[in-house]
């Protein structure tokens, strides 16, 4: 059994990615992000659904900006480019992968 908040913090402006779960067509990821100021692009081959455990943060997504606190989600599609914008202090993702 793993506790989903027992981990270490990574650097500020850093993000940690921890596979909780993978099974067939789905991975499971614990994300932590540490205080980002500087932005971040990303684009999955796979579509992706995040919610917010602890935290909050700004990400950029077909021009929109989406504001999101503990126990906000966002579903991304695949290969929809998306910009992590910063976070505030410590947040912790939960990030549902699928192929």
């Amino acid at each position: 059994m793993e506790n989903i908040y027992d981990f270490n913090l990574p650097d500020v402006d850093d993000e940690k990615f921890k596979t909780m779960l993978q099974h067939k067509n789905v991975s499971v990821k614990r994300i932590v992000s540490n205080t980002l100021k500087t932005p971040q692009t990303f684009r999955q081959d796979v579509d992706e659904w995040v919610i917010v455990l602890q935290g909050c943060a700004k990400l950029e997504m077909d021009g929109i900006i989406h504001k999101l606190k503990k126990g906000d989600s966002l579903f991304i599609e695949a290969n929809k480019e998306h910009t992590l914008l910063k976070t505030k202090q410590v947040v912790v993702w939960l990030a549902i992968y699928i192929s």
